[in-house]
């Protein structure tokens, strides 16, 4: 029989194996999420002091920081819901011109007779209502999502131009026209800058810390390990699109309520704005990693550098270089990253 081990006597010296401080990959990932991030409010922070230094009256003035952080919040909601589209590996170059048909569509004669309520339940029913189509298209129609969403972006631009016949819709409901002035913010915070909060909020919670957000990541890493793994795949890619087509609903109708008007413009060039502003905050364009901070704060950074250039009276052919040539970069950063992982 096998004797039992005897108990340790005072004086034994026991060997205890080492601990592995080795760093698991999730650290590793957390912790160049963490460097991105500091290096992006490095790079806020030195735009903010550039502006401060060139127009320091003009730019760190409240009433300035307020239209800043407000542009943001439109441009902003749009970029969460891109977010998590090129974190499963896809692309939504319709984004602007869902905006745009969304815009007019709301604010039309028809519409504005249901108030309130009527605008925002059309804005959001007309994004949700093409993320649809652009789901459905890309995953059951087995279409190229970069095909799929040129074709929605063509159409639906076309269909807002033959709404509005190229006039400007005014919008008349008070409610929604207050929402725009100074009387209705709160501490000092606009109204569109809440929502903008309230929607990172919940696209960091659904991203983060939900199965609808590792799913996502799981399909932009790998399609077919994801299937295999159980997850309904093309499910979700539809879910992905209807949950960009509702941001560009939200984004339309904080639009309206900036412009008082609607136009067959509006949104135009957001597909780029909100995808470089997601690459630059660390999303990666091949999928599998997005990061919801990250877009933020590079919606911020593009914003702002916007804002100094307009202040400084310098021509947008210049922005579009600037903003080309920070896109490249952050390009380029990225395969190095993922060439050392």
């Amino acid at each position: 029989m096998t004797q039992p081990a005897s108990p340790p006597r005072p004086g034994d010296i026991r060997k205890v194996p080492p601990v592995d401080r080795t760093p698991g990959p999730w650290r590793t990932v957390t912790a160049r999420a963490d460097v991105r991030t500091l290096s992006l409010l490095g790079v806020l922070a030195a735009l903010i002091l550039i502006g401060g230094i060139t127009k320091p009256d003009e730019f760190l003035d409240t009433r300035n920081l307020q239209l800043v952080l407000t542009q943001a919040s439109v441009i902003g909601v749009v970029t969460v819901g891109m977010t998590f589209v090129i974190t499963s590996g896809g692309i939504d170059l319709s984004v602007g011109a869902i905006v745009a048909l969304a815009s007019v569509w709301a604010t039309t004669v028809a519409t504005q007779d249901f108030g309130f309520a009527g605008v925002l339940f059309t804005a959001v029913l007309v994004g949700v209502g093409c993320g649809l189509v652009n789901g459905l298209l890309i995953a059951y129609g087995a279409m190229v999502p970069f095909i799929a969403t040129l074709a929605m972006l063509a159409s639906a631009r076309g269909l807002a131009l033959q709404i509005t016949d190229g006039k400007t819709q005014i919008v008349d409901i008070d409610s929604i026209l207050k929402l725009g002035e100074r009387d209705s913010y709160v501490l000092g915070v606009p109204p569109l800058v809440m929502v903008f909060a309230v929607v990172t909020i919940i696209g960091w919670l659904l991203l983060n810390r939900t199965t609808f957000g590792r799913r996502t990541v799981a399909v932009g890493g790998n399609a077919e390990a994801a299937r295999l793994a159980g997850i309904d795949v093309r499910r979700q890619r539809l879910y992905l699109y209807l949950l960009s087509g509702l941001c560009c609903g939200i984004a339309a109708f904080l639009l309206i309520i900036l412009s008082g008007s609607g136009q067959n413009t509006n949104g135009n060039l957001y597909e780029l704005d909100a995808i470089a502003a997601a690459i630059i905050g660390g999303t990666l364009l091949s999928g599998g990693r997005g990061t919801i901070v990250g877009s933020v704060l590079g919606v911020l950074i593009f914003t702002t550098i916007t804002n100094i250039f307009a202040l400084n009276n310098l021509q947008s052919d210049v922005q579009q270089i600037a903003k080309g040539a920070i896109i490249v970069a952050a390009v380029l950063v990225q395969r190095r990253t993922a060439s050392t992982t």
